[in-house]
Parts: C-alpha cells; sequence; structure tokens
C-alpha cells in the first residue's frame, strides 16, 4: 500500500462524526441578517425596537429550515411522536396541568430574581426588562396550549416540568429529584443569559447600522473596526436567538445543563454583576493602558502594520462568530443541546474562546503599557494569562460535562487525531500522527 493510498484509507475509516446541525441553518440565519441590516442602512433604522428586527432575521429563517428541510422536529432526540395518532386529551390533561404550574413557577422565581437583582434596573438591562416585562402575558397564555398540544404528542411527557409541577402542588410522589435539579439548573441558565443577551443587542446593533459607507471606507483601520463591530452583533443576534427558542419541536431544548460548580463559576465570573475583567475589577488586564484598542496606540504611524494588524483582529472575530452562527438555533453557555462537529468545530473543540483570547491578547498588548512603567507590564500580561487560564477552566468543565453523551466523546477522539491543535502538539513531541488502524 502507498503512502498516498494509506491516506486515503484512513480518511475513509476515519470521517469526522455528523454534527447536531447542518451548516446551512446557520448560513440562511446569516443571510436573512445581513438583508435586514442593509434595509436597516439604507432607512436608518438604529433604534433599539429595530434591534428586535436583527433577531426575527436570522432567527425566522433558521427555523423554516430545520422543519421544512433539515427536518429537525422528527429526530428522534426530540422525544416526539409524530407516527402515531394523537393521544386523547382526557390521558394527558392532568399531566399538562402540573406541567403548566411548573413551568409558571419557574418563571416567577426568575421574574422575583429580576426584582432582587438591582443591576437589572439600570443600563443596558432596562431594554430586557421591558421586552421580558411586556412579553409576560402573551407568553403565559400561548405556554397552556403549546404545553397541552406537546404533551398528547411526546412519547414520555413526565418531563422536568412535571416533576418539578409536582413539587409546586405539593405531592412529591414520584418525583425524581436528579431531573428537577436539572430542570431547575435549565431555567437558571436561560434566565440569567437571556436576560444579559437581550441587554447588549441594541447597542451593537446602532454600532453596526450608523456608521455611513464614506466613514467605513475611510481607512483600513476603519473598516477593521466596523467588521470587527459587524462580527460581535453576529454573534449576539444568533446567541440570543439560540437562548429564546429551547423547545423540542425544533430539536433545540436543553438535553441537560452542567451540574458541576466549577463549571458554573468559571463561566460566571466572565458576565455581569459577577464579571472579573471589566475595568477596576480584579482580572482587568488594561490598566495604564488603552484596552482593546492599545494596537491602534502602539502601531499609530504604520499604515501598513495598522491595516494588516486590523485584518487579523477581524479575522480572529470572524472566526468567534462563525463558532456562534455554527450553533444555528442551539446555543447556550452552561448545557448540552448537541454536539456540533462542523464549521470551526471541525478544527477545534473550542474555536470561540481559542480566538476570543488571541483577539485580547493581539488588540490591548499587555505586555507595553502607556505609562512606560514596566509594574504594569508584568500585571498586565500576567493578569491576562489568568483570564485565558479561566476560559481553559471553562472549556475543561464544558469537555466534562459533555463527556457524559457517547457522541461527544467520538468527536472529541477525533479530534484527538485530527484536530490541527493536537497534531501540532504531537509534532512537536516528535509522537506523529495518531491514526486509527487501517488493514494492509
Amino acid at each position: 500500500m502507498t503512502a498516498q493510498s494509506k491516506i486515503e484509507a484512513v480518511l475513509r475509516v476515519d470521517p469526522r462524526p455528523a454534527s447536531a446541525v447542518s451548516t446551512m441553518v446557520g448560513v440562511v440565519g446569516l443571510i436573512g441578517l445581513f438583508a435586514y441590516v442593509a434595509v436597516a442602512r439604507t432607512y436608518d433604522l438604529g433604534g433599539p425596537v429595530s434591534s428586535l428586527g436583527a433577531l426575527l432575521s436570522c432567527g425566522i429563517p433558521m427555523v423554516l429550515w430545520s422543519l421544512f428541510v433539515d427536518k429537525v422536529h422528527r429526530n428522534p432526540s426530540t422525544g416526539i411522536d409524530w407516527d402515531s395518532p394523537l393521544r386523547p386529551l382526557s390521558e394527558t390533561l392532568d399531566i399538562s396541568l402540573v406541567k403548566i404550574a411548573g413551568t409558571w413557577a419557574i418563571w416567577a422565581a426568575i421574574g422575583c430574581f429580576y426584582c432582587i437583582g438591582r443591576w437589572y434596573w439600570d443600563g443596558n438591562y432596562l431594554f430586557s426588562m421591558q421586552l421580558l416585562g411586556l412579553s409576560s402575558p402573551l407568553l403565559l397564555v400561548l405556554s397552556v396550549p403549546y404545553i397541552v398540544w406537546l404533551d398528547r404528542r411526546l412519547k414520555e411527557p413526565k418531563d422536568g416540568a412535571w416533576h418539578f409541577g409536582r413539587l409546586v402542588i405539593g405531592k412529591p410522589r414520584g418525583v425524581d429529584r436528579e431531573i428537577v435539579y436539572d430542570f431547575l439548573r435549565a431555567w437558571a441558565v436561560k434566565g440569567f443569559f437571556l436576560a444579559f443577551m437581550i441587554s447588549i443587542v441594541p447597542g451593537n446593533w446602532t454600532n453596526t447600522v450608523a456608521p455611513d459607507a464614506a466613514q467605513i471606507a475611510a481607512s483600513p483601520v476603519s473598516l477593521a473596526l466596523w467588521l470587527i463591530t459587524a462580527m460581535f452583533l453576529i454573534d449576539v443576534s444568533f446567541a440570543t436567538v439560540g437562548y429564546l427558542l429551547t423547545c423540542k419541536p425544533l430539536d433545540a431544548h436543553i438535553r441537560s445543563a452542567n451540574p458541576y460548580l466549577s463549571g458554573w463559576a468559571a463561566a460566571l465570573m466572565c458576565y455581569p454583576p459577577s464579571i472579573l475583567m471589566n475595568n477596576g475589577d480584579v482580572l482587568d488586564y488594561r490598566q495604564g493602558n488603552h484596552g482593546d484598542d492599545s494596537w491602534l496606540h502602539w502601531l499609530d504611524g504604520s499604515p501598513l502594520a495598522l491595516a494588516a494588524f486590523g485584518a487579523v483582529l477581524a479575522f480572529l472575530m470572524g472566526i468567534y462568530a462563525w463558532a456562534t452562527v455554527a450553533f444555528g438555533l442551539r446555543f447556550s453557555n452552561l448545557t448540552h443541546r448537541g454536539i456540533l462537529t462542523h464549521g470551526p468545530y471541525a478544527w477545534s473543540k473550542h474555536p470561540a474562546y481559542l480566538s476570543k483570547n488571541l483577539f485580547w491578547w493581539l488588540a490591548t498588548m499587555p505586555f507595553l503599557a502607556v505609562t512606560g512603567n514596566p509594574v504594569d507590564m508584568i500585571r498586565n500580561t500576567v493578569v491576562l494569562g489568568l483570564v485565558s487560564g479561566v476560559y481553559y477552566w471553562r472549556a475543561r468543565t464544558e469537555e466534562r460535562h459533555l463527556s457524559a453523551d457517547p457522541a461527544y466523546v467520538e468527536y472529541a477522539e477525533w479530534m484527538e487525531r485530527n484536530g490541527p491543535i493536537p497534531r501540532l502538539i504531537r509534532a512537536v513531541r516528535g509522537r506523529g500522527r495518531a491514526e486509527p488502524v487501517v488493514a494492509e
């Protein structure tokens, strides 16, 4: 067997595991978002209310593609039986009423949490509270027919909402506490992160649609800065849609929420109100510097270097946005909603964390300081190293959680054999390529 035939044989016997989401889901969502951005820039639709159109423009195409092309509603993982006749309402109504009680109770608990958290009533969060407050009555009403209908189709309707609902109505018999804990964790994730994501949609939207073409094209730096802003809009829009559409008919429901305290600690320190990386916080790596625009200061006067550096930073943010787009309807922190193996996840298990951290290192240049003080240089470099360590910690806790699914284990093993970074590490260590066994 020649070397070429061996390579071809390896590729045949070691294909990349199938992804839970098709590539086209994210593509059609991106096309819809681009189209709306073009319309908004033409007609000056830059306000907070207009920003909601970004969610609709990328969310609706993804829903339609998922249902009518990928037919995800028929995936076995939904737990929905489409082939059998609808169960009689009399068989499932009692179950549905308990689930409605559980669902409304967890929504009430999240609402109370919003009321208690002072940060939800100031700044960007006010938009989230207004939107969630206005939509709550409609959601309460629509949840009744949705749950009643879905229970008549589900193979096993007694899910986390039912177990929690039994506790709410004072009938704990038959309740599985582990299912309840996972239900509460899943809704804690959705309640916490959805409010945050909604709060940052308007700002990213305005920063993308407000600058005119002349401003964007004024220089390579202006173009790079606008592209970076647009990448953040893409990321935020797709992520917000992901948190909104956690439902079984789209196969986008939460399979499980991270059960490890370390995973929650690592994630929550990256988001307000417990974020540790803001200016003046414990992990602030920008002291005595220009923050994320330090590259502009240090490369000022070198147009070619600025253009090249801006292109690299825009490219890194493009990978970051691509990593979110690849999720389609399923983006969410701290949860398992299906294993991705396509897009940037064919190259790395954590492309978003990798690209984001590389962006910070290049954009902030922590090893330099405007003050010229070596203390600032050492501090910023070490602290940004700690920030990268936090993201490594997050990655490891996510892997620990997802490894309960054999599909993730298969993907992780494939990545270890074929991923560019593992292969680079093996090459440095002189171990060669980890190949599956191929018959001669």
